[in-house]
């Protein structure tokens, strides 16, 4: 991948940001139902005002065991069998170090990756994650396909297997980090895309973290004894008590201040 490597700056200081691209090859369509068979993370540096893709960070490819056969259309697709993913594990600490070091995440359809990641991670839910192929104008430009491997074709670029984690992630960075017509990065729709909603979300997030947070200690004041019963519910029979002695005054007091009350309407 030929990007711009990164010099005097540490990745993540302003005014560069880190990514991560996020690939999965599966069972089948259905996130509900079907496993992650390969997970390919892929963490870089950005630079903030242009969204020129600066250098390759850090990186993780896993297979990983789904539990049952992989059915043959998708062995097909991406061409893993059974016997390449028997027994094996993705490395979860890996995994999470990545995504959390990463501003925002980029999948190629987005909200496949996003289901099977969140359904794995749930960690990671809140993220905000960026689609490269419906956050960038390619039909507008002229291509006839967002389908990751035509937009390849149609920019040159020769993955060495199509459908794998590794280098559907690895092509589709090389993709973005060319330019449209008029010498804008395709990346920087993306992160336009994060700066204008990732920013509310995270927002959001803080502002509903604080709210967790203020009733949390709400609740720890009011929570002290008999193993977390609330001190209304302790002081009850103390209230019922002093309401009780209250009650011959109010009864004797009552005809007073009613009686009070005619007089001074009267002298109205």
């Amino acid at each position: 991948m030929s990007v711009r490597p990164l010099r005097k700056a540490s990745p993540g200081a302003a005014p560069y940001g880190m990514a991560a691209f996020v690939d999965v090859e599966t069972t089948g369509l259905d996130h509900r139902s079907d496993e992650v068979v390969e997970l390919a993370i892929v963490l870089f540096a950005y630079d903030r005002s242009t969204g020129r893709i600066l250098d390759i960070i850090d990186n993780y490819t896993g297979l990983r065991d789904p539990g049952r056969p992989i059915p043959k259309g998708a062995t097909a697709v991406h061409g893993i069998r059974d016997r390449d993913v028997r027994g094996k594990r993705l490395d979860d600490r890996r995994v999470l170090s990545l995504i959390g070091q990463a501003d925002f995440l980029v999948a190629h359809n987005a909200s496949f990756d996003r289901a099977f990641v969140e359904r794995l991670y749930p960690q990671v839910k809140g993220k905000f994650w960026a689609c490269s192929m419906r956050g960038v104008p390619w039909k507008d430009m002229g291509f006839a396909s967002r389908a990751l491997q035509n937009l390849l074709r149609d920019h040159g670029i020769v993955p060495k297997r199509a459908h794998r984690g590794a280098d559907d992630a690895a092509s589709a960075l090389s993709l973005l980090a060319k330019q449209d017509a008029n010498g804008r990065y395709y990346f920087s729709y993306l992160v336009e895309r994060y700066e204008s909603q990732g920013a509310n979300l995270h927002s959001g997030a803080a502002r509903g973290a604080e709210t967790v947070g203020r009733r949390a200690r709400r609740q720890e004041k009011t929570q002290r004894f008999g193993g977390g019963a609330p001190l209304r519910v302790l002081f009850l029979p103390f209230r019922l008590a002093w309401w009780v002695l209250r009650l011959p005054f109010q009864l004797i007091s009552w005809p007073l201040s009613r009686a009070g009350r005619g007089r001074k309407a009267k002298d109205r």
